[in-house]
Order: C-alpha cells, then sequence, then structure tokens
C-alpha cells in the first residue's frame, strides 16, 4: 500500500490548488479523479461556458449601436464555436494533467472509497495519507418522473453540435436563464418552466425583472408556479406535461432544478463522516466529523456561495491548516456572485433584500448610472448600480445590473474587503475615460450623503 502525507479526491479547483501548496513545501500529494482531470468549472462548467458566452456579449454590444454607426446583422455560428470549444476545453484535462505530473502529484484514476479514516481504496488497490481532502462538488438533481430519461442536463447542453429549434427549461436559477439567453440570442424558442413564482431568487428582483422583460422581447415563454408530471417522446420531440392543463411541445428539454452534493459511492457512512444531499458538515476549519478529513468547495454544507473561486480559496487555506494546524480558523471575505445573463447580475457583501428589510443599518443607494453615461458605457442605457452603506459610511455591499458587471463587481469587491472610504479613494487616479471611472466617481459622492 502506496502512503501520502495528503490525498485529494477530486483534482478540480476545490482540490489542486492546495495540493499545489503542499507539493511545493515538501509534502507527499495524490489526487484521485473519477472522471475528467480539472473537475466540472474547467471541462463542463464555467470554463465552457464563458468560451462559449463571449461572442453573444460582443454581439449584443454591437447590436446597441445599430442605427447609430453600425450595420448590418451580427451572426453567432454555434456549430462553428462549438468546434473550438471542443478543440480548446477538450486539450483542458490533457494540460492539467501534465502540470500534475511535472509538480510531482500522483493522479491516481478510480473511484475513492474510504476503509478507515487513513485509507482508501481505488479499483483494486488501496493507499492510505495522514490527512484527506474531499473535493467531489456538486450534480444536478434528477426529477423521479415517467420519461425523465429524456432531460439533459448542463453538461449535454455545453456538448451540443447543434441548438434545436425549440429548448425548453425546467428550472429558472443560474443555468436555466444563462443558457436560455444564448439561445434567444440565436433565435430560438424557449420555454422556461418555473415550480415557484420567481426567477434567480438569490439576485435583486429588480434586476432579475429587467432581464425577464427582454428575454420576454425576444420570445421567451415563462410558465410560473408549475409542477412538471411527465415527460413523453413522439418521434424526433418531445411533450412536456404538468399540472394544470401545462403541456408543451418541444425539440429538447433540459432540467436545471437545482444541485446536489456528489457524496455517494464514498462509504463516508462507514467513517462517521455527517453529511446530507446539501453536502457535507464541517467545522471552522473546513474538517469533516472526522478531524484527520477535511471538505473543499461546493462538496460542503454550507451557506458561503458555491462558486470556483471560494472552491479555490477553501483549497489554499485547507493546504495551510494541514502545515499549521494553530494558524486559526478560515475566515471569508466578501465574495462577488455573478450570473452570466445578458446583461449580467452581479452583487457582492450586504444583499440588496437584507439592505431594504433592515434600514435601520444600511442605506441603500440606487444610481441608474446608464442614463448619464452610455456616452461611456458602450450604450448600455439600462445599466444600474446598487451601493449599500452601513451607518459609518463604509461601503458594505453592491449590486450590478451591465454586460459590464464582472469587472465593476471585482472592484466593489475591493473596496468593501479593504475597508477603502471617500479619503482613500480620493488619494487614488484612474485612467480616463473608462467605464471603472465612471463607477468610481458615480461611488465617490456616496459615501458623503447622509
Amino acid at each position: 500500500m502506496k502512503n501520502y502525507d495528503v490525498i485529494f479526491i477530486g483534482s478540480g479547483h476545490a482540490c489542486w490548488h492546495g495540493a499545489l501548496i503542499l507539493k511545493m513545501l515538501g509534502k507527499s500529494v495524490a489526487l484521485v479523479e473519477r472522471d475528467l482531470v480539472g473537475g466540472t468549472c474547467t471541462n463542463y462548467g464555467c470554463d465552457a461556458k464563458i468560451l462559449l458566452d463571449s461572442p453573444f456579449e460582443l454581439k449584443e454590444a454591437l447590436d446597441r449601436y445599430k442605427g447609430i454607426g453600425v450595420t448590418g446583422e451580427s451572426q453567432i455560428d454555434w456549430s462553428a464555436l462549438m468546434q473550438y470549444k471542443k478543440q480548446y476545453i477538450g486539450a483542458m484535462p490533457a494540460a492539467l494533467e501534465g502540470m500534475f505530473s511535472q509538480f510531482g502529484f500522483d493522479l491516481i484514476r478510480g473511484e475513492a472509497k474510504f476503509v478507515d479514516k487513513n485509507t482508501v481504496k481505488v479499483g483494486e488497490e488501496t493507499y492510505g495519507a495522514k490527512h484527506f481532502v474531499i473535493g467531489t462538488g456538486q450534480n444536478y438533481i434528477p426529477m423521479d418522473i415517467p420519461g425523465k430519461e429524456y432531460f439533459h442536463d448542463s453538461r449535454e447542453f455545453l456538448d451540443l453540435d447543434v441548438i434545436p429549434e425549440h429548448v425548453t427549461f425546467v428550472g429558472a436559477g443560474i443555468i436555466s436563464m444563462e443558457f436560455a439567453s444564448l439561445c434567444l440570442s440565436l433565435g430560438k424558442k424557449v420555454d422556461i418552466v418555473v415550480h415557484s413564482d420567481k426567477a434567480l431568487k438569490q439576485y435583486p428582483q429588480e434586476y432579475v425583472q429587467s432581464v425577464i422583460e427582454k428575454m420576454k422581447a425576444q420570445g421567451a415563454n415563462f410558465v410560473w408556479n408549475a409542477k412538471v408530471e411527465s415527460i413523453e417522446k413522439n418521434g424526433e420531440t418531445y411533450t412536456l406535461k404538468g399540472a394544470d392543463g401545462i403541456s408543451i411541445d418541444t425539440d429538447y428539454i433540459l432540467i436545471a432544478v437545482g444541485r446536489k452534493a456528489n457524496v455517494d459511492g464514498m462509504d463516508l457512512d462507514k467513517i462517521g463522516i455527517e453529511y446530507s444531499d446539501r453536502g457535507i458538515k464541517v467545522d471552522d476549519h473546513l474538517r469533516t466529523s472526522v478531524k484527520n478529513i477535511y471538505a473543499s468547495g461546493d462538496v460542503i454544507d454550507k451557506k458561503i456561495p458555491k462558486l470556483t473561486p471560494t472552491a479555490e480559496f477553501e483549497s489554499n487555506y485547507i493546504a495551510m491548516d494541514i502545515l499549521n494546524p494553530l494558524s486559526g480558523k478560515i475566515e471569508y471575505p466578501a465574495i462577488p456572485n455573478l450570473v452570466f445573463t445578458l446583461p449580467r447580475i452581479a452583487q457582492v457583501g450586504v444583499s440588496v433584500d437584507e439592505a431594504e428589510t433592515h434600514s435601520e443599518l444600511y442605506r441603500v443607494e440606487k444610481n441608474p448610472v446608464g442614463a448619464t453615461m452610455s456616452w461611456l458605457n458602450k450604450n448600455q442605457k439600462d445599466e444600474h448600480f446598487t451601493f449599500i452603506f452601513d451607518k459609518k459610511q463604509k461601503l458594505v455591499g453592491a449590486a450590478v445590473f451591465s454586460d459590464d458587471a464582472g469587472a465593476y463587481i471585482d472592484i466593489l469587491t475591493i473596496i468593501i474587503n479593504q475597508k477603502l472610504g471617500v479619503k482613500d479613494l480620493q488619494k487614488m487616479v484612474f485612467s480616463f475615460p473608462t467605464q471603472t471611472y465612471g463607477l468610481i466617481s458615480s461611488l465617490i459622492p456616496l459615501f458623503l450623503k447622509k
């Protein structure tokens, strides 16, 4: 049996960043992977999505200038774009495997099952370690209804050579709303079937409603408060049926009603690790109920946003905690959260809902900046900022509605995490004329408002 200092179960961002730190500081490290090296984000999540999404963002920008300098119709060839995606993203696992080999990680192929708190079995081989890190992420939640075999998930959608003419989404979370935005931009017919009366519940509903209205104008059909009961196949098409007489004929059905932790098959019960579909329970050092075994990334049961940069942050923390167990509990900074609809919606820190609910603690300032700065912001006339201040005049939260929300929210995250105030910002000089200059210029006077 081969022994290591640390074995990571998984090879995505929740694992390999910490593994690299440990290896560079002299520890023996192995990663166990049963699927593609690099995990969900690298292969069939964030990286694939942003590669496919980028031309749509450019198309949106060009379309805003129609009649004022841009003529003709911008077109996206999805099939050609998909071939580029497969070429580029398809090379990622081999590239990462080469990097792992270069740094001296052992990559063990297969599914890890715990034998005891210091031993796992992968296939017919057993491996020992002083510490384990479980970073197996999440998977989509299936619906147990007749015809469930006709559902597709996000991984399959991100591999489609041709987008069907009529796509139906079940769920109105991040995956559905992002992918539906792409389909609508391609001129496809889109249904979004929602079990409640809201989409993107974790985001400011004022911004969400703006996205919904735009999608409706593009032809999207939202079916609210719907209960899906069955899927029937009719030749090359499908019929989705639900309560109250709902019936939708469509070419393709994507299910995105939530995700659950990948905890099955590891025999966690056998060694006493506490978990549920929400994830593995951890303490403030990210240790499971078995203290030499950590959990990292989306597999954790947590309220912190389950995002790639959060997983990387946790992976790095775990590496340092293993090296120095007295280094202190994990302390999360304000974490930006971004949904890639068209336009984007971003938020960080104290949410708009929380701030408006607790007006005695916070001041909310809304700035429809697109109405006055369209000359600077690529003609985004609906661009909007919301800033949240505490009673000490510090920025503690923000939300942005813009195609450039990602860049804006990162700057706002720095201001919040570093607790920068008006005097700090006035000591800095920003490039001009840029959108970020516009952001800072609109923010500074609001620090002074009582």
